[in-house]
């Protein structure tokens, strides 16, 4: 049976835990982030692991737009002496992006967009040119490549693997699940702090272990004080900026926690924070405004965390990154929509309602947000959806920004507007 803890402190029961890892598992590997936690395991592992005169390897996976500080941690961590192998991975994966409804995906290390990237390709890191992983795709997803990489690792040394994991359970209710229901699992000699690998539900002879599942914070900090440990100098730049230790987050700037994200980015590395923004614009607007043109129908999903009228502003200032004149062309037309109905109904803009109903708001018979905001996603010059008309004074303008903007009609265009298709083929002809 496994040992209680409930007489020790946490440092000394993780101690405990690593030393019955390194003396079950022949190849051991932990997986690092930068953050306080995982970097905190590892230092401890290595304290364990040259006392037990023992290797282990570290698997870190590099999302391309990091806190400097990060990046200068993470190699800190590469001088552990008790390291063998340091999977430094640089690899094209697909990560969430909740900042944009245009493209909730971009690519890091994408090949294509080299010129965005935030920092230079690693030296020593795992990337396209020199990949030993015969099974990945470009484009995989980060969950995805957690788990082949254990498959790879346990086929390349043919015995049973242990897999450190630096989550603490206090963080949110998913981690203590994963801890604490043991009935759903199947755990290395019946403790709890380990859950063997499976992959499309079929156990793999990898355990993941988790030696820091029962730590607070504040025993974070407290062991980096007490041991004397390095960690990651961004947080003493958060915690100056006004971030107590229990809101301090590292995550991938693009992710559902964006909005912290991006601001902490822009308050202590303002150099980073310069290319990170670009990186957001380049892989989410470039595509289609730049590369293609900005009168093409663009598919796009309205968030739920914005209103239609947040989403419409959102639209607009989107076009505007590439197109400014294209912005200030529906932005006038909007205002007159909102005029009108005002003058004619009594309806001022903070009485405009979100939606309608939808058989109205297709006869055009009804102001809403989310009907202004449809006719800006069918990128509809003349605001026809608006009930506007096709006038000279559009036609001019359309000329003048055709010429004025490479990206916004060319042959390339996809659009079932009549007017547009005519324009183009008259351009052709030309």
């Amino acid at each position: 049976m496994p040992k209680k803890y409930l007489e020790k402190n946490v440092l000394d029961a993780t101690l405990e835990r690593l030393e019955i890892i390194f003396n079950g598992f022949e190849n051991v590997y932990f997986c690092v982030s930068g953050g306080k936690d995982s970097s905190l395991m590892v230092q401890l592992a290595n304290i364990v692991a040259e006392r037990m005169h023992k290797k282990f390897d570290v698997l870190y996976i590099d999302f391309e737009a990091q806190y400097q500080k990060t990046i200068e941690h993470i190699y800190y961590l590469k001088t552990l002496s008790q390291i063998r192998d340091f999977y430094h991975i640089a690899l094209p994966m697909a990560l969430r992006n909740a900042v944009s409804v245009l493209q909730p995906k971009w690519i890091c290390w994408e090949e294509e967009s080299k010129h965005l990237w935030v920092r230079d390709m690693p030296e020593d890191s795992i990337n396209m040119s020199n990949c030993p992983f015969k099974w990945f795709r470009k484009g995989e997803e980060f969950e995805d490549f957690i788990l082949e990489f254990a498959d790879w690792y346990q086929k390349k040394y043919k015995t049973k693997v242990a897999c450190g994991v630096g989550i603490r359970t206090d963080e949110s209710i998913n981690r203590f699940r994963t801890i604490a229901f043991q009935d759903k699992k199947i755990t290395y000699q019946n403790y709890n702090w380990t859950t063997k690998v499976k992959i499309h539900e079929n156990p793999i002879d990898v355990y993941n272990f988790y030696p820091i599942y029962d730590w607070r914070v504040e025993d974070i900090w407290g062991a980096v004080s007490k041991l004397d440990l390095e960690f990651n100098y961004i947080y003493e730049l958060m915690y100056k900026n006004g971030l107590s230790i229990y809101e301090q987050r590292l995550c991938q700037p693009y992710g559902d926690d964006q909005r912290n994200g991006l601001n902490q980015f822009k308050a202590l590395e303002y150099d980073t924070w310069s290319k990170v923004l670009n990186r957001v614009n380049g892989v989410n607007f470039g595509n289609i405004y730049c590369k293609t043109t900005a009168l093409g129908n663009i598919k796009s999903t309205k968030p739920d965390f914005m209103s239609w009228q947040e989403y419409t502003v959102f639209l607009l200032e989107s076009i505007g990154l590439y197109n400014e004149d294209l912005m200030l062309h529906y932005y006038k037309k909007i205002k007159k929509f909102i005029i009108w109905h005002r003058e004619r109904e009594g309806i001022d803009i903070q009485d405009i309602p979100e939606t309608a109903e939808n058989k109205l708001e297709n006869q055009k018979k009804v102001i809403s947000w989310r009907r202004i905001a449809r006719a800006i996603e069918k990128n509809d010059f003349y605001l026809k959806k608006l009930s506007f008309g096709q006038t000279k004074t559009d036609d001019g303008t359309l000329k003048i920004l055709i010429h004025k903007w490479d990206n916004l009609l060319n042959k390339t265009t996809k659009t079932d507007d009549k007017t547009l298709i005519k324009m183009i083929e008259n351009m052709d002809d030309e």
